[in-house]
């Protein structure tokens, strides 16, 4: 091996040494990467907003009868006093911040959250969110989601919302969130559930446990699911003091 790839902690790198410009850089940003760990450990003392996270497609009309589903839930979950979060696209998306508008036409209680990730042939953020976050990468956008959210709640969706669903229930299964229920509306996610059971509970080769498989609820309708999350947000209120 070349001495003038290695170089001292304390010692001047020239650009011209590339492989220890490339040490340097990588090692850079994994140390980024423990501060970002280390920062989002730190929680509030008390939480003065209860949020609720709706994942859904963007493909959805308004003309659709799930938008109206969607759109109704979330303005009875804003009536509850809850601020609804969703990625800020069109779709099921949109129908959710369009139920905050519903249910609080002048925006003077609860908050429209949309959590955005920058690409190419995405829409703008829908016109009904009134806070919008904007992200260059989906790891920190769901990482995000992760941090501001007290419940989650799944919608019908496709690849992206396969990919924020099980980003929660692995989190969940090990622990990194707790008390955060994790809704599936209705049985569009029935498949998903029957295909973990078969295929990770085999006898001969299990992956999972059984409760895994308990933590995702399926809740059958709009009323189960605002039923279920006022029981948990009367218990986040009385947390708070």
């Amino acid at each position: 091996m070349s001495n003038t790839n290695l170089v001292s902690d304390n010692s001047t790198v020239p650009l011209s040494n590339e492989h220890a410009v490339l040490d340097i850089l990588g090692k850079s940003i994994l140390s980024l990467w423990d501060t970002v760990n280390t920062l989002t450990r730190l929680r509030p003392t008390k939480r003065e907003r209860y949020r609720v996270t709706i994942f859904g497609s963007a493909r959805i009309e308004p003309s659709h009868w799930g938008y109206a589903a969607v759109r109704d839930v979330a303005a009875e979950l804003t009536r509850l006093g809850c601020d609804i979060v969703t990625g800020g696209g069109p779709g099921l998306m949109q129908a959710a911040n369009e139920g905050v508008k519903l249910a609080d036409p002048e925006g003077t209680h609860q908050q429209s959250v949309g959590i955005r990730v920058d690409l190419p042939f995405e829409q703008d953020v829908n016109a009904f969110v009134t806070q919008a976050f904007e992200h260059k990468t989906f790891f920190t956008r769901l990482q995000h989601f992760v941090l501001v959210s007290d419940v989650f709640i799944v919608v019908p969706g496709g690849i992206g919302t396969v990919l924020e669903t099980l980003m929660v229930w692995q989190l969940l299964q090990v622990r990194h969130l707790n008390d955060v229920p994790l809704i599936l509306a209705g049985h569009f996610w029935d498949g998903l559930l029957d295909w973990a059971k078969d295929a990770m509970l085999k006898p001969d080769l299990q992956l999972i446990n059984p409760e895994d498989l308990r933590i995702p609820q399926v809740l059958p309708d709009g009323p189960s699911i605002v039923q279920a999350i006022r029981e948990h947000h009367a218990k986040w209120k009385a947390k708070q003091g």
